[in-house]
């Protein structure tokens, strides 16, 4: 009883490709989405099953991004094999049917879309769309959650055993301030210098934002933008926007934008931490 797996292709480890999954009974119809399938360039097909049971083992095996579910499937129905899958194990679900009965059951177990027989590749392409934007916005879920896990730690990791931080010599209006660089919430570029914000106060200091972000403790400051370095025991909650962008907000309220740039980086320093 083969599950038909396809070889990994290097795209799907840029986890931009849609692992995905075809189980119906019908060697026609997986013929059929195999074909339309073809043209979406970022499915990868990983596995195609004639039966439930081969589709829980796939989708276990494969942790698929989507299945193209069939309802009607002999030893148990698509909604079985949904039944049978935990909240971590469950793919974005399309289903698939030749009657149009099983929709709002369908749609009551959260599915994308339901294709009713016959299709055309316009109707499957609409229903592939959805399933990136879904994918998206869970993608973004995750990795927000994965942030806030390690801006926990990294907090932790700082009370139990903080490391020395070092200091700068600030000279403004007639006093000088002693200004530890971990107190610092954020950094601002301002031309050939850049603003210190702690607490309510603000200090301009004469370095570029470049130079600073060498002083800083890695670990304890990341570059959001290229004018902006924000302290990560400061963040708040992190919030995804358009574009690939977030929203990032420090504990006292203030907002700061991540692009898209910075935001990469900051999820490789995730992954070596995790």
């Amino acid at each position: 009883m083969s599950l038909n797996a396809h070889a990994t292709s290097p795209l799907e480890k840029t986890g931009k490709v849609i692992r995905t999954i075809i189980a119906d009974d019908e060697r026609l119809a997986r013929e059929k989405l195999r074909n339309l399938l073809a043209s979406e360039t970022d499915v990868k097909l990983v596995a195609e099953c004639s039966n439930g049971k081969q589709a829980i083992s796939a989708i276990r095996l494969h942790r698929a991004d989507l299945l193209l579910l069939d309802i009607q499937m002999p030893d148990m129905d698509g909604f079985e094999v949904l039944n049978e899958l935990s909240a971590e194990e469950m793919p974005a679900v399309i289903f698939t049917s030749a009657y149009d009965q099983y929709a709002i059951r369908a749609f009551e177990v959260r599915a994308l879309d339901y294709l009713l027989n016959p299709f055309d590749h316009e109707r499957l392409h609409h229903a592939i769309e959805r399933a990136r934007r879904e994918l998206g916005k869970s993608q973004d879920r995750e990795i927000t959650h994965r942030i806030l896990d390690l801006l926990s730690q990294v907090k932790s990791e700082i009370k139990s055993g903080p490391s020395p931080e070092g200091r700068l010599v600030i000279r403004a209006k007639g006093r000088v301030v002693f200004l530890t660089l971990g107190e610092i919430d954020w950094i601002e570029a301002s031309a050939n210098y850049v603003r210190l914000n702690v607490g309510k106060e603000s200090h301009l200091f004469r370095e570029t934002i470049g130079r600073i972000s060498e002083r800083l403790n890695p670990n304890h400051f990341v570059r959001i933008h290229r004018s902006t370095i924000v302290n990560l025991r400061k963040i708040k909650e992190l919030i995804p926007v358009n574009s690939g962008e977030y929203i990032v907000v420090l504990e006292n309220g203030k907002e700061l934008s991540c692009s898209r740039g910075y935001r990469a980086a900051l999820e490789g320093m995730i992954e070596k931490r995790s």
